[in-house]
């Protein structure tokens, strides 16, 4: 199937998309009509449909799965798709939703069997106990391998979140040869946790939206505090430098507080100046806006 980049004024598409956002609206000669955005694949298409009717306005809202026939035409220099037919999608299409928002050729399966080796490969006791105490909760296993990793910036894609994680255990492995000093049962255990408060941030993995708690307390208070609670549950020692020069690393992660980022404090270890650039690098390769890391 053409990417909607491919695509040319004139040509016909016929698909499966998700409503990402739909808007009533009422053309000049006073007749409704649907404005949307759909999304198939990480491509997000604005879309028209003129005079409406009041089932598909009904039946169609926000979060719905639709096929669409339509055609390719441009409004103000901008491409657009005009929709002739749509319905919603039925049991009998067999339609898979993760599939369709996420990145082709992500595996959830894959990418969790790489962050349980990630995880068997920190050696400290106190760190590796903490990391399998918050891992061991249900809730958090099924959200941090669903949801996005931020909302519109970098892996803003359903599981993206898990490979962000991944990909910094891959990059931090692969460079701690070179960086012999830095003590990487603090970087894995920097890279598995760094973000966990987003299980109580986002509040779903089609289409999320902040939580109370996100707006209110933000990400890393929300990871310390999932944090806190493993430590005392675990009945880890909290005086332990490990996880305290650990904690310096998530504290510490959008780099100095002069970017203002959101980092806490500025990193002034190696562990935490290794994780805030390995982290840096991978956000801002993924990103979707040339916006801060998020």
């Amino acid at each position: 199937m053409s990417t909607w980049q491919e695509l040319k004024e004139g040509e016909k598409i016929t698909g499966f998309f998700f409503v990402r956002e739909k808007e009533m609206k009422q053309a000049i000669n006073g007749s409704d009509y649907g404005s949307f955005l759909l999304e198939r694949h990480l491509e997000r298409i604005p879309a028209k449909m003129w005079d409406i009717g009041e089932e598909l306005q009904k039946n169609v809202q926000k979060k719905t799965l639709v096929k669409v026939e339509g055609v390719i035409s441009s409004y103000r220099n901008k491409k657009e798709l005009t929709i002739q037919k749509m319905r919603l999608a039925k049991d009998d299409d067999k339609v898979n939703v993760t599939e369709l928002l996420t990145k082709k050729g992500l595996s959830r399966e894959v990418l969790w069997l790489e962050l349980r080796t990630c995880m068997d490969d920190i050696q400290n006791e106190s760190l590796k106990k903490l990391v399998m105490t918050v891992y061991g909760q249900r809730y958090i296993r099924e959200k941090i391998t669903t949801l996005p990793a931020s909302k519109q910036r970098h892996h803003a894609y359903y599981a993206g979140e898990l490979e962000h994680i991944v990909e910094l255990c891959q990059t931090a492995t692969q460079l701690f040869p070179l960086y012999q000093h830095v003590n990487r049962d603090i970087v894995l255990a920097a890279c598995t946790l760094h973000n966990i408060g987003i299980v109580r941030v986002l509040d779903d993995p089609f289409a999320p939206s902040y939580t109370n708690e996100g707006k209110l307390l933000g990400q890393i208070l929300l990871t310390f505090e999932i944090i806190h609670e493993a430590i005392f549950e675990a009945g880890i020692d909290k005086s332990n430098q490990e996880l305290l020069h650990m904690k310096h690393c998530i504290a510490s992660q959008y780099g100095p507080i002069d970017n203002a980022w959101g980092s806490a404090v500025n990193p002034s270890t190696p562990e935490a100046i290794f994780f805030h650039h390995i982290k840096e690098l991978n956000a801002k390769v993924h990103t979707n806006s040339t916006e801060s890391n998020e």
